[in-house]
């Protein structure tokens, strides 16, 4: 499936399908908000005194992708942040000097290989576990994560977009 493609969720699928629809009509929200601007408009902090901007919500994009499919349930946890030595996730919102195309690049690709580890687990009931909270979670659980996480940034994706050409819609 493209990155790109907002198809909405179905009505009666199961639970999986369900989740997975879900998250990718979000990550397919977030692409769509940044289309058809230049790389300047996508780095444009919109909402003074935030440094936010959709390129840095990309950038944070990846970064989380990456840690809950990845490092969480992919038990690689020692694959490095795509923008921080210091494993610091703030550093993925300074876009002042990112490109959409780098930017991306790197979204799609984690988006890519998040597909592929949801895709290989058994069941939504397969667990890892997370450090932070010192406990295992379920793949459903981190789904559910996601779509939250997505659809919060995508209230800041709306509102930065707004700022930048007017345009609005969901």
């Amino acid at each position: 499936m493209d990155i790109t493609e907002r198809v909405g969720p179905p009505l009666t699928g199961d639970e999986r399908e369900t989740l997975r629809a879900f998250l990718d009509f979000h990550r397919a929200t977030l692409a769509w908000k940044c289309d058809g601007l230049t790389d300047e408009e996508l780095r444009r902090q919109a909402s003074p005194p935030s440094a936010l901007s959709l390129l840095g919500l990309v950038r944070h994009m990846a970064e989380v992708e990456r840690q809950w499919f990845r490092r969480t349930l992919g038990g690689d946890t020692d694959v490095p942040h795509l923008w921080s030595d210091s494993r610091d996730f703030q550093a993925a919102y300074d876009a002042s000097g990112a490109t959409r195309a780098e930017a991306f690049a790197a979204w799609e690709a984690e988006v890519a290989h998040s597909r592929a580890v949801e895709a290989a687990a058994e069941s939504l009931d397969v667990t890892a576990y997370v450090p932070r909270w010192e406990e295992e979670a379920s793949l459903r659980l981190v789904m559910l994560h996601m779509i939250h996480e997505y659809a919060r940034h995508n209230g800041h994706a709306d509102f930065l977009r707004e700022a930048i050409d007017g345009t609005v819609g969901a």
